[in-house]
């Protein structure tokens, strides 16, 4: 069943005609597919690789890398578009943020010309996807604390450590890693960024068990003395925090989008069935204790599009601090948009929104994931309280 349109395609006030064109396009090709191809691909364990390849072929998944390396000159603001859009139509794809968001955003920025040549063809033609590694099982949400070593052996890097939720390394060529490099004069330990192929000898992943219903796995890895040559560092080892952050804000506006598309693929079933389906006469959608807390979903869901919008062109304008404050509060409130306008999805469903038929009762889990990661919402309101309040640190 796929989702009939509940919110309005893109505002001219906020959306070039071109933007708006691709909304459409992009919506008719996850039209095609829809939730029950999705679903019956993460169910039996396999990739969407029939979506990921023509999205792909039809230059969405590079939409934002640049021209002269295969793709489409855009900025994150229009690989938003696509993931909102693939995921309204019951594909959200959540390798999009990791490949050409994250990972693509970094190499463009920092790689080197070569870099740049072997990897942003393929990444934004779908040929080529590349996994992100920083989460460990002891820092958690403090990157300061990253714990994995990259050292230098001659003129090699030996990169050691150990990284859990890590998405779809089993259909990625690399990963990029946040290791940190020891400064021999200082001791003290930096963050840098390290591509490294799947099949480096001395990398290991294993799968972790997940509840969630998603063609992409998750992966705790280890590294053990992971010997790479010295361009496999992207960027400068020096540049510490600013590399990172390039693609972290990225990644939250992306989440954001992957929440949207959540919620409106939600509502839009939920709307469909609160018109059709008639007890005692009258079709459920026109009792207001239905039809209210659809309707604030609309409204909470229109929100949060208007605030990742506005994080998508800020950061595509090269304002980095206005950007990471817009793109936390665009993740935060799409995913409580989203956890919200499943939830309610499902009780206007009843006992159908916890069927198969619906696909409603996989939501429930996907939404968790705009909850709790890249950040988590507690993190987004310290960071809130911090730099937008004002207020005392307390982490």
């Amino acid at each position: 069943m796929s989702a009939p349109r509940t919110t309005a395609p893109g505002s001219p006030l906020v959306e070039t005609p071109e933007r708006q064109a691709l909304r459409r396009a992009v919506a008719d090709l996850g039209a095609r597919y829809g939730s029950a191809y999705y679903l019956a691909k993460a169910r039996a364990g396999e990739p969407v690789d029939e979506l990921w390849a023509d999205a792909g072929k039809a230059g969405y998944l590079g939409v934002n890398l640049p021209a002269e390396y295969g793709g489409g000159g855009g900025g994150i603001t229009d690989l938003a578009i696509v993931l909102e859009e693939l995921g309204t139509a019951g594909c959200p794809l959540l390798l999009l943020i990791v490949s050409p968001a994250i990972c693509g955003t970094v190499v463009a920025r920092f790689g080197t010309e070569e870099q740049k040549r072997h990897w942003l063809p393929g990444l934004a033609d779908g040929s080529r996807r590349m996994a992100f590694g920083i989460t460990e099982p002891d820092a958690g949400s403090n990157t300061h604390r990253i714990s994995t070593v990259a050292r230098r052996g001659g003129g090699d890097w030996l990169l050691t450590g150990r990284k859990v939720f890590v998405s779809g390394i089993d259909h990625s060529d690399a990963v990029l890693f946040v290791a940190r490099t020891e400064d021999a004069r200082t001791g003290r330990l930096k963050p840098a960024l390290f591509v490294v192929p799947r099949e480096t000898p001395g990398f290991e992943f294993r799968p972790i068990p997940m509840e969630l219903v998603s063609p992409e796995r998750q992966f705790q890895v280890f590294l053990d003395e992971v010997r790479l040559p010295a361009d496999a560092l992207v960027g400068d080892e020096d540049a510490g925090l600013l590399q990172l952050f390039a693609g972290l804000n990225p990644e939250r506006i992306m989440t954001a989008a992957f929440s949207l598309g959540l919620a409106r693929q939600a509502l839009g079933k939920a709307v469909e069935y609160a018109k059709t389906r008639t007890v005692w006469s009258t079709p459920i959608g026109a009792h207001q204790g239905l039809a209210h807390p659809l309707a604030q979903c609309a409204v909470e869901i229109e929100l949060a599009r208007l605030m990742t919008q506005k994080a998508g062109l800020l950061y595509d304008a090269g304002d980095d601090r206005a950007a990471g404050e817009a793109a936390n509060m665009a993740k935060y409130a799409a995913g409580e948009a989203a956890a919200r306008t499943v939830d309610q999805a499902v009780q206007t469903l009843g006992g159908n929104g916890l069927t198969q038929e619906y696909g409603l009762g996989a939501l429930l889990a996907a939404t968790r994931v705009g909850r709790v990661a890249p950040v988590s919402r507690e993190m987004v309101l310290n960071y809130v309280a911090q730099h937008t309040l004002g207020l005392p640190k307390s982490y």
